[in-house]
């Protein structure tokens, strides 16, 4: 029987004081990856119809979306499609931290390197955690 301390018995966001399941759990990373397939998309489709998919308007996009709507609304729309929402303590990250965040996001590494608690570097560094709604 394993105790309350022991791996078996804690789950992704417990180490952050996060409930197991529900609303303001850690989003998993089925949905994180589906939110950012989905403002990736947008971010494509925009810069396809008025920039001749230029890629780093494309790019530009997306990390105007990131910081605008993370920043201000505490989701991006691919993240309120999936149900995710992120905050930075109790609060929305604000602009700068959202920047930070979507800087990290785009360097690879920090969102692929996950520590125990389950959540990805890039969150950790940026202070913010993504949560289910």
């Amino acid at each position: 029987m394993p105790t309350d301390d022991s791996p078996a018995s804690r789950w992704p966001g417990d180490e952050l004081g996060l409930p197991a399941f529900g609303p303001g759990s850690l989003a998993p990373w089925s949905r994180r990856i589906l939110a950012l397939f989905i403002d990736w998309g947008i971010a494509t489709v925009i810069s396809a119809t008025w920039f001749d998919l230029d890629p780093w308007v494309t790019l530009g996009i997306f990390v105007l979306m990131h910081v605008g709507l993370v920043g201000m609304l505490g989701v991006s729309i691919g993240k309120r499609l999936v149900r995710i929402q992120v905050v930075r303590g109790q609060r929305i990250p604000g602009p700068i931290w959202a920047l930070a965040r979507v800087a990290l996001l785009l360097l690879v590494i920090p969102a692929v390197v996950v520590g125990p608690d389950g959540q990805p570097l890039h969150d950790r560094i940026a202070g913010t955690v993504q949560l289910r709604m």
